[in-house]
């Protein structure tokens, strides 16, 4: 018999090589084909089933003595914020991705939402990370401060196994025993019958695919912790984010500072909403007033300003800050902090063509404040702002708030969700609003072009 040669797997897109090349031609990705062992043997047939599947007429599905509109109840993860991240809170028999960079605080999150929901609902956290005295030690910290005990057996309900492989968490999840499982994390796991290593494309994929369908038969809510590649996207197989319900990015400064969780992905909500947290000693707690606490250490000087930015359907005053130096170099330098530096560069060309403003000889330093990123294009007209009042050395006043976008010909473009915008300025006392013209309101100071607003506001 021939012996059975070793395959060459894409780690980007899962495309599979009888040899190793530089660039993988299914996606494009460089350095991307891992060595791996051959596959088992599977008989090349097709068989039909004896019988249909099970059929249901779609208004029956939920019609179970409580009328025809009845919906699935939802497991509440403890957060509110959350709970509107993921379209309302846990869909039992859902299966969710979380990924986030090491240290920034996944499992501590896991286990404060395994908690809240194991005071209603059997629970099972499955880690191949740690060992059991390790998530003890994280449970006990995490405990209540008015519980005043030491022991998890009075303030910690759920129960913990410590195994990597996928067939017997599969099962466990398959025997109905628990609604709600974390595995921690789908990078460790193994499928008994393939070969290859911890965390390779065909690992990573078989497990999320048996664990998938172990609790959708189960009707049992699922989160897998996913790791991250050094570029910050998620490690593994494209496939495993097709086959999940939601994904979600825990992002953030893993050192200090304000933690947040969207989704990139999700069949249940939408994927606009934001949740803000800030890591303290007993645990990740909501940030309520997140505008407010992004504003509270502001000293205004020249290069600052608040910018009105929607993260989903919440609005959010954050500080924009820049820095304008001579450069020492032939070459300026461009940096941006929480703002796409790509846009920053479009920016700073349409400031040198429309203005009199030049950078050929400066450095610019863009920081969006507290560790917010934003993707908000009515934030260019903020970052412009920020920018020629860094240049001219002028502060802007401290009442004023900013919002627009700027289009290649130096006009201030319409945004949406304006009188949110206004809204949330007027409830943290600022006095005024540099908006686009469009925007019918006595608290708005109408901008058409950047020029005129530049010669407005700095001089």
């Amino acid at each position: 018999m021939p012996k059975s040669k070793n395959m060459f797997v894409c780690s980007s897109c899962g495309a599979s090589y009888s040899k190793w090349l530089g660039q993988c031609t299914g996606c494009g990705e460089w350095e991307t084909l891992i060595e791996q062992g051959p596959a088992p043997d599977v008989k090349n047939t097709l068989t039909i089933a004896s019988k249909t599947g099970s059929i249901l007429p779609v208004e029956n599905i939920y019609n179970k003595g409580s009328g025809v509109n009845a919906e699935v109840s939802r497991l509440s993860s403890g957060f509110s914020d959350l709970d509107l991240v993921l379209g309302g809170g846990i869909l039992p028999g859902s299966v969710t991705l979380l990924a986030g960079q090491p240290g920034i605080g996944k499992s501590t999150l896991l286990l404060q939402i395994a908690n809240q929901i194991a005071k209603s609902a059997p629970v099972l956290y499955v880690s191949g990370e740690e060992s059991a005295p390790q998530v003890r030690a994280r449970a006990v910290r995490l405990a209540p401060k008015n519980t005043g005990s030491k022991s998890t057996a009075d303030v910690v309900t759920l129960d913990f196994a410590s195994s990597n492989s996928t067939n017997d968490i599969a099962q466990t999840i398959a025997s109905g025993k628990y609604k709600f499982v974390i595995v921690d994390s789908v990078q460790t796991l193994t499928v008994a019958e393939i070969p290859s290593a911890p965390g390779s494309v065909s690992q990573v994929a078989n497990s999320g695919n048996i664990l998938i369908r172990a609790s959708k038969a189960a009707n049992c809510a699922l989160i897998l912790v996913g790791h991250v590649t050094k570029e910050g996207t998620l490690a593994g197989p494209k496939t495993l984010e097709h086959m999940v319900d939601v994904v979600l990015n825990f992002e953030g400064d893993r050192y200090g500072g304000f933690k947040t969780i969207r989704a990139s992905k999700n069949r249940f909500g939408a994927t606009s909403e934001l949740a803000i947290f800030e890591m303290g000693g007993q645990g990740l707690q909501e940030v309520k007033n997140p505008s407010a606490a992004l504003l509270a250490e502001r000293q205004n000087v020249d290069g600052s300003i608040i910018f009105a930015s929607i993260d989903g359907t919440r609005p959010l005053l954050v500080e924009i800050q820049a820095l304008v130096n001579p450069t020492n170099f032939g070459y300026p330098k461009r940096t941006a902090s929480g703002f796409d530096l790509n846009r920053l560069n479009l920016l700073i060309a349409v400031l040198e063509q429309r203005t009199r403003l030049t950078f050929a000889d400066k450095d610019i330093f863009l920081n969006v404040v507290g560790g917010i990123r934003i993707s908000d294009a009515a934030a260019d007209l903020a970052v412009c702002l920020a920018i020629a009042s860094a240049a001219a050395n002028r502060k802007l006043a401290d009442d004023l708030v900013a919002f627009g976008e700027v289009g290649l010909g130096g006009e201030i473009r319409s945004v949406h969700a304006a009188d949110k915008r206004i809204s949330e300025a007027k409830k943290l006392g600022f006095s005024a609003a540099i908006a686009p013209h469009t925007v019918k309101s006595s608290f708005a100071k109408p901008a058409q072009d950047l020029t005129a607003v530049l010669n407005t506001y700095l001089h």
